[in-house]
């Protein structure tokens, strides 16, 4: 699927940077950096997920902790 992207001129000339350093294509490089934001996110959720989980299987030690 095609998609039209518009930057600033700063944006396109720090996307033009990273394509030649790291020899890819400016496509490349947006698509790279969805996917590390994706994964960046998923992570995030994940981790709430855990403390959530154990906030509440470890309550009663953690508030015999704080005290």
């Amino acid at each position: 699927m095609a998609m039209n992207l518009r930057l600033d001129t700063a944006h396109e000339e720090l996307l033009e940077s990273l394509a030649k350093e790291e020899r890819r294509t400016k496509t490349e490089i947006v698509k790279l950096a969805i996917e590390e934001r994706a994964s960046k996110a998923d992570k995030s959720a994940r981790t709430r997920a855990i403390f959530a989980r154990i906030m509440e299987e470890d309550a009663d030690l953690l508030d015999e902790l704080s005290k």
